[in-house]
């Protein structure tokens, strides 16, 4: 099993390269060239600037198994169409239960804002959201490594 992040705008970088790390899990994060991350474990991949540039890149690399952290759900549709797992930043595990469920959510509220041009503003990230993504990574980790 491979840990791949999808690092552009991911807050859970470090806590999941400490996780890996504990573990000894291979861990790859991939950004494009507008972002800049150091790193002392994982392998840092930068990508050109450019849409879905880091999701292809995980996507095309991805084996059954594997893990990708992503708030992206057409990234976490591509790692469940190769048989991968996906979870979000907030420790939700996107898999083929819930992905059509999840797309069609992005698609209804895609088409909200362009008819009232309001955009959503996301609340501040808290200690507690760590918190339960650090146990939700950790709980899957497990899971993924018995199988």
């Amino acid at each position: 099993m491979v840990l791949w992040i999808d690092a552009d705008g991911c807050p859970v970088v470090s806590i999941t390269e400490q996780v890996a790390e504990s573990l000894s899990i291979e861990l790859h994060v991939v950004k494009n060239i507008s972002h800049h991350l150091e790193l002392h474990y994982a392998q840092v991949h930068t990508v050109d600037h450019g849409a879905d540039q880091v999701d292809f890149f995980i996507a095309n690399r991805l084996s059954p198994g594997d893990l990708v952290i992503t708030q992206d759900y057409g990234l976490a549709a591509m790692a469940i169409a190769k048989k991968a797992f996906a979870l979000t930043q907030y420790g939700q595990l996107i898999d083929s239960q819930n992905i059509d469920y999840l797309l069609e959510k992005r698609h209804f509220h895609k088409e909200l804002r362009k008819q009232s041009n309001k955009y959503t503003k996301f609340k501040k990230r808290t200690a507690e959201d760590d918190r339960r993504y650090l146990e939700a990574l950790k709980d899957t980790l497990k899971k993924l490594m018995i199988d």
